[in-house]
């Protein structure tokens, strides 16, 4: 009935080509994390204000619900995440749990549209984190399944853009709509965007499905060779060794374990997750604590507290040519940078005090100079799980990983990293802002941000005093080998 938009044996799809290009699917991807990311903010600045005339809750608990809310989503997300990464890696197709996920986000949606009380609100962020995590888990494998690790950075640049202005776009457009539309339409909003998402999603063809019509040099340069010219710029030869095909007895118990603890003992993955989970922590400390400081502050209504993201938005326009230099030279400098540049920016907004002129445009642009500093970290690391993947896998066996590899997994962890951040900032910020003011937030914030730089850049691609003591062994002719 529908081979027009599916094919069959004998004919291919519609506008086959465009729908399996590399274009098109990253950009179904960016899209389909944009819209799981704006449904997740763009209640951000309503809560404050609907929490207490749409669910009853007095004054004095707004704070403490608001971030709540928020950090359930990032639970449910923090628990979905492996479950969805083991489930895609042995999927026949990524399309369809992307399907699923996209009803379980419309089901969710309808139930925030609907609830009116603590308990459902909490239930609908619970279903929403659980969609996002199908969404970013497979997405983001389908990304790296479709381009291969040489232009992963590039990609990863389009989608750190869709998740930067899904995270801090969705605030000012829920808080201008929820200003001069009502509770309502700010809901009508996301179920519009929703029906864009339905339409890339059902119109994406997977490049593997696309093979069975197009030859392969009408399918051009695959991930295949992209994976071999990546592994030469980003690998270090002692993190690559040739691998026995005859498994030893070492190698049958790892294979043993689950697929996600084996990708842990890289301590390059590890490292690039626990730096997604600072960075998300620095972002959505400010979903809890910001709309609530400018209307405090400034006397901002909802129009204003959602405008006051737009500086931090800015800067992810930069975000794929952030991946482009990252695929050059690689990700150690530009997150350390990040992370380095991120703590002053952080810390030189306890100086905001006063509703004046001057403290509006300090604010503006120390939170420019943030989304800058977010952006250099990110886009590099999600970049860095591709490139340690890579390694982990030529260090094993050829098919140890399945036929699929690891990469649904390992985004898996990057999804529960995010998520666990996405739980605890906006809870440590709300909590510290309520308990000791925001001074003393920014500056715990700030120390945190400044602190992980030294792991960053340590471990980022590969163990920098490994990389050291190799290069001083080339120099002595041993080759760097470690006796």
């Amino acid at each position: 009935m529908f081979t027009w938009l599916n094919g069959s044996d004998n004919h291919p799809p519609i506008f086959l080509h465009f729908r399996s290009s590399k274009v098109f699917i990253i950009a179904s991807v960016a899209a389909a994390v944009f819209t799981d990311l704006f449904l997740y903010g763009v209640i951000v600045p309503v809560i404050p204000f609907a929490l207490s005339s749409r669910a009853g809750v007095d004054e004095d608990q707004v704070q403490r619900w608001t971030s709540v809310l928020l950090a359930v989503y990032g639970a449910a997300l923090l628990v979905g995440s492996p479950i969805c990464g083991w489930w895609a890696d042995r999927t026949t197709s990524r399309k369809g749990p992307l399907l699923i996920g996209l009803l379980a986000l419309a089901g969710a949606t309808g139930i925030l549209t609907a609830g009116n009380s603590i308990a459902v609100l909490v239930v609908g962020r619970l279903l929403q984190g659980a969609s996002a995590a199908v969404v970013w888990v497979v997405g983001l494998a389908l990304v790296a399944d479709t381009v291969g690790p040489a232009e992963v950075g590039n990609a990863m640049g389009y989608i750190g853009v869709a998740m930067s202005f899904g995270v801090l776009l969705s605030p000012l457009i829920g808080g201008v709509v929820f200003e001069r539309a009502g509770y309502f339409a700010v809901f009508g909003v996301s179920f519009a965007l929703l029906g864009m998402d339905i339409v890339l999603r059902f119109a994406l063809i997977e490049r593997k499905i696309a093979m069975k019509w197009l030859s392969k040099d009408e399918m051009g340069d695959g991930p295949e060779r992209a994976e071999q010219n990546a592994l030469e710029l980003h690998t270090a030869s002692n993190d690559l060794k040739e691998p026995d095909d005859t498994p030893s007895t070492d190698t049958l118990i790892t294979k043993r374990l689950p697929t996600f603890l084996l990708l842990l003992q890289s301590r390059r993955l590890l490292s690039a997750c626990l730096g997604c989970l600072v960075q998300a922590i620095l972002l959505t400390s400010y979903d809890s604590t910001l709309p609530l400081f400018v209307r405090n502050t400034f006397t901002w209504n909802a129009i204003g507290a959602g405008l006051i993201f737009l500086p931090v938005t800015i800067p992810a326009f930069f975000a794929p040519f952030i991946g482009q230099l990252s695929d050059r030279y690689g990700p150690r400098y530009l997150a350390t940078a990040g992370f380095l540049l991120g703590a002053p920016c952080i810390i030189l907004q306890r100086l905001v005090e006063s509703n004046t002129l001057r403290q509006k445009v300090l604010l503006c642009a120390l939170l420019a100079l943030l989304g800058v500093a977010l952006n250099l970290v990110l886009t590099p690391l999600m970049a860095e799980i591709t490139y340690s993947v890579e390694a982990t896998v030529r260090k094993r066996p050829k098919g140890f990983f399945g036929v699929k590899g690891a990469y649904a997994q390992a985004y898996g962890l990057f999804n529960m990293a995010f998520a666990a951040g996405s739980m605890i900032g906006p809870l440590v910020g709300g909590l510290v802002v309520e308990s000791k003011g925001w001074g003393a937030a920014t500056l715990v914030l700030g120390v945190l941000s400044g602190v992980f730089a030294g792991p960053t850049f340590w471990w980022t691609g590969g163990s920098w005093g490994r990389e050291r003591r190799k290069k001083r062994g080339e120099r002595e002719g041993t080759g760097g080998e470690e006796v």
